[in-house]
């Protein structure tokens, strides 16, 4: 099924004349919305099904490196915290 430029601006006309020229733009963006979270969100599950792949083959030293690796970037985050708190009551 080929669109030529004859169905595409009678498929546009029809579109203008349900929705109206204001509507358009707003129906344009909340899909290109829609789209980016759709994807970021696949991204996100496509990742973690990796690591769970990935976790299988790991050995008992490379989980307790990455335990300590997550304990030791929390901890930082929780100073950084503290210094904001310390810094702002002056």
């Amino acid at each position: 099924m080929n669109l030529g430029p004859t169905e595409i601006l009678l498929i546009l006309l029809v579109l203008v004349l349900l929705f109206g020229a204001k509507k358009l733009p707003e129906l344009a963006r909340g899909s290109g919305r829609a789209l980016r979270i759709f994807k970021a969100e696949t991204k996100g599950l496509l990742d973690d099904e990796d690591d769970d792949k990935n976790a299988k083959y790991k050995t008992e030293e490379q989980r307790q490196i990455e335990a300590r690796r997550t304990t030791e970037a929390a901890g930082h985050f929780e100073t950084t915290d503290d210094q904001y708190r310390h810094d702002t009551e002056r």
